[in-house]
């Protein structure tokens, strides 16, 4: 049950999300590179147009060509047409998505001609994990400026990092590849998502010795998470969200840890 206290900061939170928008210096608004990254949007509404092979292809090089660590390309990409997708998983890409990527860090490929990692599972891991979310975000970036929508999801429709058991097996995966995401594309439909709850800048930025975090700000921010999540799931809350996280998370981590320590027992 609300009360007017709730309700105040309900609609105030939501009145800031609606005002926020990207910083961007004067001098640089003209510049289209910086406004296609400063204005991209996860778009959860798509509508039946196809993705031409052609678009669909750069998008992809744009993924292949990203920066990694010594250039160890520590990624694979799992791509999807809507019927595809419904033949593996037997559901609709989420979303109504067109196309639809799994991106995994995989070290599996490149040990078969070189093993960087021998006795540091744990670097391993997190160097592909660190590289394929560098090509995760360079085709979500190049799709943007190619006027395709797109989404990042973890765990809808079993989709991502908190399902990685459930994919490996789905998806044939040897050991040393992992899921952690797909991103679905589409042309978006319906009006365009506002900015989501961005922490100001000197909350994230330090000089020096780390700072600590303003607790008026955080709690501002979350403030405006829970309002967000309601006001564009109005069946559900993010609390109700947070905790079909929390009830996978236990098995993501069994999951996980047979996975990157190739089923050994740490």
């Amino acid at each position: 049950m609300f009360t007017v206290t709730d309700l105040a900061t309900f609609f105030r939170s939501l009145w800031r999300i609606v005002r926020g928008k990207p910083q961007t210096p004067p001098s640089l608004r003209d510049n289209e590179l910086l406004r296609v990254l400063l204005h991209r949007r996860s778009v959860r509404s798509f509508a039946g147009r196809a993705i031409p092979d052609d678009v669909f292809a750069a998008i992809l090089e744009a993924g292949r060509l990203a920066p990694s660590t010594v250039n160890l390309q520590t990624w694979s990409f799992a791509a999807f047409t809507a019927e595809s997708w419904r033949q593996t998983f037997g559901s609709n890409i989420p979303f109504k998505g067109q196309r639809a990527l799994i991106v995994m860090g995989d070290t599996h490929r490149d040990k078969t001609v070189l093993d960087v990692f021998p006795r540091s599972p744990l670097v391993e891991y997190t160097v592909a994990v660190m590289n394929a979310s560098l090509a995760a975000m360079a085709m979500n970036v190049a799709a943007e400026a190619l006027g395709v929508s797109s989404v990042m999801l973890s765990e809808t429709g079993r989709s991502g990092l908190l399902d990685a058991g459930y994919l490996k097996e789905k998806l044939a995966l040897p050991d040393g590849v992992i899921p952690l995401l797909t991103i679905v594309f589409g042309y978006g439909r319906g009006a365009y998502p506002p900015m989501p709850p961005k922490l100001p800048l000197d909350q994230i930025r330090f000089e020096g010795r780390y700072r600590e975090p303003d607790a008026g700000v955080m709690a501002d921010w979350l403030a405006q998470m829970v309002a967000g999540y309601k006001a564009s799931h109005l069946f559900s809350s993010f609390d109700t969200q947070l905790k079909v996280y929390q009830a996978k998370i236990g098995q993501a981590e069994a999951d996980l840890r047979a996975m990157v320590f190739y089923g050994e027992d740490h």
